[in-house]
């Protein structure tokens, strides 16, 4: 089983900025994908961005263009940059990953965008 822990969260004001880090245990996670998603009070949760053990990524909509997804396979890290945060993006981020689909989950992270 896999061991994720995020950090990095906290309050910005709109069109701030963060970066959410999501450290992994485990000898093989290099070739899992590895991702995050989010879930606001009364919503589901939903995917944000994931990447590949190639690199390749997937944003959704509403974050494209303001978020970047990365990832250092030899420290086993997925990074989240956030930039132009808007209120909308407050939720609880999750870290997450697996072979193929997720299968691990981190405790997540909240960030909250208010002024």
């Amino acid at each position: 089983q896999v061991q994720l822990v995020e950090s990095g969260g906290g309050l910005v004001q709109p069109g701030g900025s963060l970066r959410l880090s999501c450290a992994a245990s485990g000898s093989r996670v290099s070739i899992y994908r590895m991702g995050w998603y989010r879930q606001a009070p009364g919503k589901q949760r939903e995917l944000v961005a994931a990447i590949g053990s190639a690199g390749t990524t997937v944003y959704a909509d509403s974050v494209k263009g303001r978020f970047t997804i990365s990832r250092d396979n030899a420290k086993n890290t997925v990074y989240l940059q956030m930039n132009s945060l808007k209120p909308e993006d407050t939720a609880v981020y999750y870290c997450g990953t697996g072979l193929l689909s997720f299968t691990s989950w981190g405790q997540g992270t909240q960030v909250t965008v208010s002024s």
